[in-house]
């Protein structure tokens, strides 16, 4: 029987994980599925699976690197997501906003979260590994950003981050964005389709 979850392991400093999110809901209206966000560091994933991001692993490859920039392009222009652009801070540490996202969940505000800080990061360029634009941004969005700050510095927050992190590795994660279908992984927007036709079984 075909999983009707779709996991999405995440982390708010892939671009990339930010345009997938924005095309998922066509995909689960579509397929009757259900989506589980897994929040997971990037960085750690990244160190223990010897991965780099694009922007060193391609720093030697300058045709790779365009034509990495190219298909984004092509993906941004064909989901008409007019609204995203590269971050200039980039590259960001997350560690501080992914640890917010374990709260958020905690508290049942993980959906809202994660959209509301995707925004910050990849729509309105925030500095997101700055506390104060971290909590001015989240209080002026509906989430009380001192409160949820302070949060992130609990042990349990912190513990279950480094787990969801080992876990996706354990699974075979490498990079993000990263999808599960039942135990069948699929990796980058690109697989968006292959992830549709597992859905639909």
């Amino acid at each position: 029987m075909v999983s009707k979850t779709l996991e999405f392991i995440f982390d708010f400093g892939s671009p990339n994980a930010y345009l997938a999110l924005k095309v998922l809901s066509p995909i689960l209206e579509r397929t009757g599925a259900q989506l589980k966000i897994t929040p997971a560091l990037l960085g750690g994933i990244f160190k223990a699976t010897g991965n780099k991001p694009p922007f060193v692993q391609y720093a030697e490859a300058p045709a790779k690197m365009a034509y990495e920039r190219l298909e984004m392009m092509r993906f941004i222009s064909k989901h008409c997501l007019s609204a995203f652009k590269m971050n200039p801070h980039f590259p960001i540490n997350t560690l501080t906003i992914m640890r917010g996202a374990m709260v958020a969940e905690d508290e049942g505000q993980l959906l809202p979260y994660v959209e509301t800080v995707l925004r910050a990061m990849w729509e309105d360029g925030l500095k997101m590994d700055d506390p104060e634009v971290i909590a001015t941004f989240l209080s002026a969005n509906g989430f009380d950003g001192p409160a949820l700050l302070a949060r992130t510095q609990e042990d349990g927050i912190k513990a279950k981050l480094v787990a969801n992190t080992e876990n996706a590795v354990a699974r075979g994660v490498f990079g993000i964005p990263s999808f599960f279908v039942g135990d069948e992984l699929f990796f980058g927007k690109e697989r968006l389709g292959q992830v549709e036709e597992a859905l639909a079984g």
